[in-house]
């Protein structure tokens, strides 16, 4: 009987892609955490302890607006986390075990953007601890897969699609998808800016029905607290909208990238519009911009499926 040698670390780890999977089940289960906590009607402990009001507290004042809108930012959060969560696992499986080097600097890219949103918080002065303990652990879990799987990349170039087949259906569409991951990345980068600076646009003023200067006068601290929550919300929407943009525009047509993008816009997008109407937030300047790029994601995304046979 040949003895099994093979060492328990090292087969754990692999060839680095479980550690990509890792942390994409982690940033999964975070989102659905953010998700539940969210509907359970409850602030963390440390947010609690930051602000020195509970849930019932700040729920008591502007019959509860400051509450509702600041979960609607940690469920669109939370469904973004999740969304990255989908590319990230198909990504490992599919392109990055091919040796498609694209996957590998998409990945890498997206690591840059998304964790480096951590440092956000010198924008707005709150650093969230739970996300920090999170981004340590995370982060050389990432890091450590994408510096294993790099030996992975054989310097494969992507799918290019043949320039007649832009104006099939299925070129159509990815055209569509295209944009929409464009225009996701301009929107997460543009709401993180907002999260590091005003905070607030016009018409979360108006949903709230107070000014920045009554928020302020309620609570000091509500404001960098919600500001961490929006510059959080729109590295997320920017990351995804890199795997989408990396992932469309280099990735092979097929079946599982097809269902990857599908269950990454129904997270994202059914999160961040779903949650306006439970609330109440309902206005068309706000809601409006997202629809159509939903439209246009899930348009696209339809004309892929059709003219791929999916």
């Amino acid at each position: 009987m040949v003895p099994d040698t093979r060492g328990y670390f090292s087969t754990l780890v692999g060839d680095g892609r479980p550690l990509i999977s890792l942390t994409a089940i982690c940033l999964a289960l975070a989102g659905g955490f953010a998700i539940f906590q969210s509907a359970s009607g409850e602030f963390l402990p440390h947010d609690t302890a930051y602000l020195g009001m509970s849930t019932r507290e700040l729920c008591g004042i502007d019959q509860c607006r400051i509450v509702h809108f600041m979960f609607h930012d940690r469920v669109s959060f939370g469904g973004s986390l999740i969304a990255i969560a989908a590319m990230y696992l198909w990504m490992a499986e599919f392109p990055l075990r091919a040796g498609e080097a694209w996957a590998w600097w998409t990945l890498a890219a997206s690591g840059a953007l998304g964790f480096g949103s951590f440092l956000t918080y010198l924008g707005y002065g709150y650093l969230d601890t739970w996300h920090g303990v999170a981004t340590l652990f995370l982060l050389p879990c990432f890091v450590g897969g994408l510096a294993m799987t790099w030996k992975l990349v054989r310097g494969q170039a992507g799918y290019k699609l043949p320039w007649p087949a832009w104006r099939s259906t299925a070129g159509r569409g990815r055209a569509l998808m295209l944009t929409a991951g464009a225009l996701m990345i301009v929107a997460g980068v543009t709401i993180q800016i907002i999260g590091m600076t005003t905070v607030f646009v016009p018409t979360d003023l108006a949903f709230m029905g107070l000014t920045r200067e009554q928020i302020a006068a309620i609570n000091p601290r509500l404001i960098p607290l919600i500001a961490h929550d929006r510059a959080g919300f729109g590295g997320g929407v920017a990351t995804a909208g890199l795997l989408v943009l990396g992932s469309v525009w280099w990735g092979r047509p097929s079946k599982s990238l097809w269902q990857a993008l599908l269950v990454g816009g129904i997270a994202g997008w059914g999160c961040a519009i779903g949650i306006h109407p439970i609330i109440g937030y309902t206005s068309a300047i706000h809601v409006g911009p997202a629809i159509g790029v939903a439209a246009l994601y899930f348009m696209g995304l339809g004309m892929m499926g059709r003219g791929a046979g999916v």
